[in-house]
């Protein structure tokens, strides 16, 4: 074994291997893969060895399609066969609601180019004659699914991998990991000490021991899986002879079974609702080429309906039951990615669709570690997500709910209720016990969401359709808009950056110029591409002992994500220090008209618009509100007159409280996140991570009055001005739409009656290609976002929206080719909304207060 490498992976699963090969095919030979037993000792043997490309966030659907295309690139380079079987594979629907999400799946497939069909039950039976279609309204069909090999095809990575330069040293565990103050880490294995520069936790099922050895809880656990295969069965045999093709797969929702052909029968899969975890707080070193026991009971609820919807099952024989650990993080996406507060220690764990994402997550991995960013939008995939509250207690209540539930349906009003409440603000009770506030849960903490009137059940009536806070969003807006209304705002991400160099710091980091002492600016973050990774609040506090201070606003999701950033490029003289808040410092919106007015009543010191020391739109001030120190911001997310008031968590209940009183007399109302987010909508404010995301640049992210581009050196700046001069490809814009009873969710298609017109090749930034089927089995080819219907195509895609109830519309914010952006023709765009296109126009200007009057009066 070498005493030296590049990098080190830690696991011989399919998704080390999968990182070991993409690492060794971007130039990094001196690569090297320690596996504790033999290659696929951990989860990968067992599984059943399927593969798919749809997904709930499209980032991560890209790279599940450029995984099944890596396939065959990996055989003919290790000579290693994988055993693909693409099928093809249906969802099947039902109840009406199930439906409704499987036509939000098919036209989010519009713009990411799958060519899914919405299909009858009997056409399903034609292409699975084992399902009785009586108990099914619909299904779709997915020409990209299939199953493999799954030892042959980790074995195939690894191949490929060595012949590339990569080693890979096997039957010997990795006892502890230690780094040296040069940054190296010393890797100690059972044969010896391998000294890297970096280490790739890979350890699948050992993930959180390899984790541990760095002094990480990483939020992850393994669950029993399990599926059984059967005896031949006439009815496949049958099949297979006459039309000469496999059997497709299926996913039965209401069943919770996922079946394909496996030789002359099905296996049949389950995630049943009694989920049960594995080794929940450590994994024995010994376990290896291992089967759990069997538990039938278990899944017998499963399979009873499975046995009504396909009766045939009833009757075969099983073979074999698998029953064997996966790993999940809570929210069932993988973790990937640097990890914050670590130097070159790298994860890519808890992918428990190893078949479907293990090559998408080797490319995103190799590239972030060779070139310095994962080449995509990975953050559904991001380590970084999570906070210090994923627990091992409150990962293993989540990733048992996530199992339990991964064949139901979410709905988007949903919120789910395991490991809650994690973190709550002093206002908890209040919000829950005295002003019947509906709860979300904002990165952990528990957020007020919309109020429900006094009498009834504080609860959502979860739907894709408008639901029971329509009306009570509505009273709490146009409560803000006539008077004002109070939130809170502890969701927020909170820094202080400060230091001699604090302010330089800063200035390299952001695109805006900062502001003066007292004052307040906007401003993105770019990364060294130009593309959009940050949205920022900042005040200066002005000088102390000679040292600046800013405070920092920004996303609570991506306070980690950001620190991880921050770190990376702080300077190591000492001359800038970081203190990032979280719920230390906590904060209430007031908003509207008579704002003012109340803040004045609990405050000492001159607040008006005209006096000497007015108070202005985008100042700061520290300032006792009721007595209590507090930072107050002179603006609002609601686009109108308002300030953020921050303090102390010790003082929160006394601002509320005098605040409350203070407005009495105005009627001020409690107003939640979504009430927020429809005023938002009528100012044409983007949202970070559903507008700016890592995949847009500032001016196609229509931020460029944010980006001063003369202002000196930032990150992205060479970027940031070639897209100035070329001008960008697309551009985000809103929409008014003509919605009836449901509004747009997000990841929606734009359509445009623009016939053969040509805007440049533009792709979605989600573009998809592999090769697919028709339901028929003939092969069919499609580039890109070109799906056509007539004069009409999918030009654009949906990123978020809603209704926006002071001025009555339903609204959406999406991208569009820069040629269409500005056209606000009635009758050239429909967005497809639960399977109808609805016309939709594009709104320059925002309909509320266009010239932002309200805001600065």
């Amino acid at each position: 074994m070498k005493s030296h490498a590049k990098a080190v992976v830690i696991g011989g699963g399919v998704v080390g291997c999968s990182v070991l090969y993409h690492l060794a095919r971007a130039g990094w030979s001196d690569v090297m893969l320690i596996e504790r037993s033999e290659l696929t000792s951990g989860s990968s043997w067992h599984a059943a060895g399927g593969f798919h490309t749809l997904n709930g966030d499209p980032n991560v659907a890209k790279l599940q399609a450029y995984t099944v295309q890596l396939y065959r690139e990996i055989e003919e380079i290790s000579g290693q066969p994988c055993g693909l079987h693409l099928t093809g594979g249906v969802m099947l629907a039902d109840s009406p609601e199930r439906m409704d999400f499987l036509r939000l799946a098919h036209a989010k497939g519009r713009y990411l180019g799958m060519e899914t069909e919405l299909i009858t039950p009997s056409e399903a039976k034609s292409m699975f004659p084992l399902m009785d279609e009586r108990h099914f309204v619909g299904a779709m069909w997915d020409p990209v699914e299939g199953h493999l090999d799954p030892s042959g095809t980790t074995h195939a990575y690894a191949k490929a991998a060595r012949k590339l330069g990569a080693d890979i040293v096997l039957r010997n565990r990795v006892t502890e990991l230690t780094q040296a103050l040069d940054g190296t880490w010393k890797v100690v294995t059972e044969q010896g000490t391998v000294e890297a520069e970096h280490v790739v936790n890979c350890g699948g099922l050992w993930a959180r021991e390899v984790g541990r050895m760095a002094g990480l809880e990483l939020p992850l656990l393994a669950m029993e899986h399990m599926y059984l295969l059967t005896e031949p069965m006439p009815e496949v045999e049958a099949f297979n002879r006459e039309t000469g093709r496999e059997m497709i797969g299926v996913i039965d929702f209401k069943g919770e079974i996922y079946t394909r052909q496996e030789r002359n029968g099905i296996l049949l899969g389950t995630y049943e609702k009694a989920a049960k975890p594995w080794s929940p707080r450590q994994t024995p070193w010994d376990f290896g080429h291992e089967l759990l026991e069997p538990d039938i009971d278990r899944i017998a609820p499963s399979l009873e309906v499975g046995f009504r919807h396909f009766p045939a099952l009833e009757n075969a024989g099983i073979k074999q039951v698998i029953n064997g650990p996966f790993t999940f993080a809570p929210d069932g996406n993988p973790l990937v990615g640097p990890v914050q507060g670590l130097t070159n220690y790298w994860v890519a764990c808890a992918v428990m669709a190893g078949f479907s994402q293990g090559g998408g997550v080797g490319l995103a991995l190799a590239n972030w570690m060779v070139e310095g960013d994962p080449g995509f939008d990975v953050w559904g995939m991001d380590v970084a997500r999570f906070g210090e509250w994923a627990s091992l207690r409150y990962t293993n209540a989540k990733v048992r709910e996530n199992y339990s539930r991964r064949f139901s349906i979410r709905f988007p009003n949903e919120e789910l209720p395991a490991a809650r409440p994690a973190q709550t603000t002093p206002l908890y009770d209040i919000m829950v016990r005295d002003n019947n506030a509906v709860m979300g849960d904002s990165w952990g903490l528990e957020t007020p969401l919309w109020f429900a009137p006094k009498g009834t059940e504080p609860n959502d009536i979860v739907s894709f359709h408008r639901s029971n806070d329509f009306a009570p969003v509505g009273q709490e807006v146009r409560a803000v808009r006539e008077s004002v209304g109070i939130t809170e705002i502890a969701n927020f991400a909170k820094y202080e950056i400060s230091g001699t160099g604090a302010r330089a710091f800063l200035d390299h980091l952001m695109t805006n110029r900062l502001p003066k002492p007292g004052r307040i600016v906007l401003t993105p973050m770019l990364n060294e591409f130009g593309k959009l990774i940050g949205d920022f609040t900042i005040a200066s506090r002005g000088p102390k002992d000679g040292a600046d201070r800013f405070m920092v606003w920004g996303s609570s999701a991506a306070q980690i994500y950001h620190m991880r950033w921050f770190e990376k490029h702080l300077p190591r003289d000492g001359t800038v220090d970081i203190h990032r808040f979280d719920q230390t410092l906590l904060g209430l919106s007031l908003a509207g008209p008579h704002s003012r007015a109340v803040l004045e009543k609990c405050v000492d010191v001159d607040i008006s618009k005209d006096s000497k020391d007015a108070f202005r739109f985008m100042d700061f001030r520290e300032m006792a509100v009721a007595g209590a120190p507090c930072m107050v911001n002179r603006l609002t997310y609601t686009g109108d007159l308002g300030y953020e008031i921050w303090m102390p968590p010790a003082y929160q209940r006394l601002v509320y409280t005098a605040l409350k009183e203070a407005g009495a007399e105005f009627g001020i109302v409690d107003f939640g996140m979504r009430a927020l987010l429809s005023m938002r909508l009528e100012k044409n404010f983007p949202t970070w991570f559903r507008e700016l995301r890592p995949i847009y640049g500032p001016f196609e992210g229509a931020m460029e009055r944010f980006v001063k581009l003369d202002k000196g050196d930032f990150i992205g700046r060479e970027a940031a001005k070639r897209e100035e001069r070329e001008g960008p490809r697309l551009r985000r814009v809103s929409f008014i739409v003509d919605a009836e009873d449901a509004d747009v969710m997000g990841d929606e298609p734009i359509w445009a009656k623009v016939g053969d017109q040509d805007f440049g090749s533009v792709e979605p930034p989600h573009g998809y290609g592999a090769p697919r089927f028709d339901a028929k089995g003939a092969e069919t080819t499609i580039a890109g976002s070109g799906i056509v219907d007539g004069e009409w195509r999918v030009v654009g895609w949906v990123t978020s929206g809603g209704y926006a109830h002071s001025v009555e519309k339903s609204m959406a914010q999406g991208y569009l080719p820069t040629a269409l952006s500005k056209d606000e023709s009635a009758g050239l765009f429909e967005i497809e909304i639960l399977g109808r296109r609805r016309p939709a126009r594009v709104n320059v200007e925002p309909p509320f207060d266009p010239e932002g009057h309200r805001m600065r009066s």
